[in-house]
């Protein structure tokens, strides 16, 4: 009995469960493969980025195998239609009679899934799907109704109560086996369509490095994750959101170097920590939103959370949406965080939601235009966390901001960059801006605002507040008209 291992965002020898389970239960050895479909990737936005960090981490992966004497082998898929076959083939081709994989929650990948399955078993090939994206299986959390959870709050509860009487484990890398014959395949150094101008020193390959930076984090950063975490000019997060995404480090290993950090628990309590407690907790959110792709796949689908929601009309302007993309909008910190994350293909998360409730209460856009963009320009682009942060800024989504919560982008600023050096380094045109004014410029007296080349804001916030609160109040109304 063989087994082929299909690789997906899972790029990681060490506690990877499908490959642990085909290990163990394959007495003539494990196969890898991998599938380089660039149609699949361009229908998901897949950024350049994020797929070069991919291959990057893909040949890391295979030099890893190759010393466990696993070939990795690769599989060029011109479309998702061939996927199906071309696996069949691999398995045929290295005397596979099983295929393992861990499961992707989103609707395509799941209908893919079902789609190889369906054609593998009918050759005779026996097929099994593990749950190693997230810690829990999502069939296993619920609600005491059985239902799947909507608010994140209580499904925290829930899961550190499953945490705290399931031991977490992490599975050790398998032993080297006897050699197969097979021999494994390059890993292309690129993909047509999908090359980045991003430094790829910002984002080295392999599990050896995101484990070291892991360690790194709990080591040096976690406790004073709390009080730092929402100041972008200061190196005081993981980082690990690629690393995390591609799967090259799983939730467990992270959940428990946390956990073990913080005194053995996974919140606050003694002998734990409010900097350890909450960066478990910033994990868990991640599982939270895998959830949700399953429990409410509509927003998978381009719907929102709240359908009430999509009666909203929002602004058609393509000059404010081109604007924002560019970091040209005139509130510097929302254009600071554009920058850098077309400079870096990373944005810190506090700047996230600023960027994004600008981008959707400020100049009232269509949240799934900022989330497209986000997912085309990031280095850890992922559906569920990418699509569950743009629907809370926009209050269409689960757990979202009430929609009278509204940031004031000066004021984040503020409390965020205080002192305006994130600013400066990402908006050099105010460079020379002194105190307070590097937050709003255009306040300025009018000699010292001549000489800053930046333009002015593009809306004005208290403007585009009321017209947020008119447009919501006018779904509340009409749903109350209609009840």
């Amino acid at each position: 009995m063989r087994t082929l291992v299909w690789f997906r965002r899972d790029l990681r020898a060490s506690d990877n469960t499908a490959l642990s389970e085909a290990a163990r239960s394959s007495p003539k050895g494990v196969v890898g493969v991998f599938v380089i479909c660039p149609e699949e990737w361009r229908l998901h936005d897949d950024a350049p980025v994020k797929v070069e960090f991919w291959l990057r981490n893909l040949r890391e992966l295979s030099r890893v195998l190759e010393g466990l004497r696993i070939p990795l082998k690769i599989v060029q898929a011109t479309t998702r239609r061939d996927i199906a076959r071309l696996l069949l083939e691999a398995a045929k081709a290295a005397a596979c009679d099983r295929l393992f994989y861990n499961h992707e929650y989103e609707v395509n990948e799941q209908a893919r899934d079902q789609s190889v399955v369906k054609h593998l078993t009918k050759a005779g090939v026996e097929c099994r799907g593990f749950h190693d994206h997230v810690v829990f299986d999502p069939a296993t959390i619920r609600t005491g109704e059985g239902r799947f959870y909507t608010v994140y709050t209580p499904f925290k509860k829930s899961w550190i109560k499953r945490a705290e009487e399931d031991k977490i484990e992490v599975h050790p890398v398998p032993k080297k086996q006897e050699a197969t014959g097979i021999a494994p395949d390059a890993v292309p150094e690129r993909v047509e369509g999908f090359v980045s101008a991003v430094d790829a020193a910002l984002w080295p390959g392999g599990e050896t490095h995101a484990m070291k930076r892991l360690s790194g984090f709990c080591e040096r950063r976690l406790r004073a994750y709390k009080e730092q975490r929402d100041t972008p000019s200061i190196d005081a997060t993981s980082m690990l959101s690629p690393y995390l995404n591609a799967g090259v480090v799983s939730p467990r290993q992270c959940i428990v170097m946390a956990r073990d950090a913080n005194g053995g628990r996974y919140d606050d309590r003694a002998p734990g920590h409010a900097g350890g407690a909450h960066w478990i907790s910033e994990v868990i959110w991640r599982e939270f939103y895998q959830h949700v792709l399953v429990g409410f796949p509509r927003v998978c689908m381009h719907r929102a959370f709240r359908p009430a929601t999509e009666r909203l009309v929002w602004e058609q302007n393509p000059e404010h949406l081109q604007r924002w993309k560019e970091g040209r909008t005139g509130v510097p910190i929302v254009d600071a965080a554009m920058r850098q994350m077309n400079t870096m293909g990373w944005m810190h998360n506090r700047l996230r939601m600023v960027a994004a409730m600008y981008f959707t209460k400020d100049l009232f856009l269509d949240w799934r235009l900022g989330e497209r963009y986000f997912m085309q320009t990031l280095v850890d682009g992922d559906l569920g966390s990418n699509n569950g942060g743009w629907q809370w800024s926009a209050s269409t989504g689960t757990d979202a901001a009430p929609y009278f919560r509204i940031f004031n982008p000066a004021s984040q600023s503020k409390r965020c960059d205080p002192d305006g050096e994130f600013i400066r380094r990402w908006v050099p045109e105010l460079r020379d801006v002194e105190g307070e004014a590097i937050h709003e410029p255009g306040a300025l007296p009018g000699l010292l605002r001549q000489r800053v080349e930046y333009p002015e804001p593009l809306v004005d916030h208290d403007v585009a507040r009321e017209r947020v609160l008119r447009a919501f109040k006018g779904l509340d109304d009409r749903a109350q008209r209609e009840a």
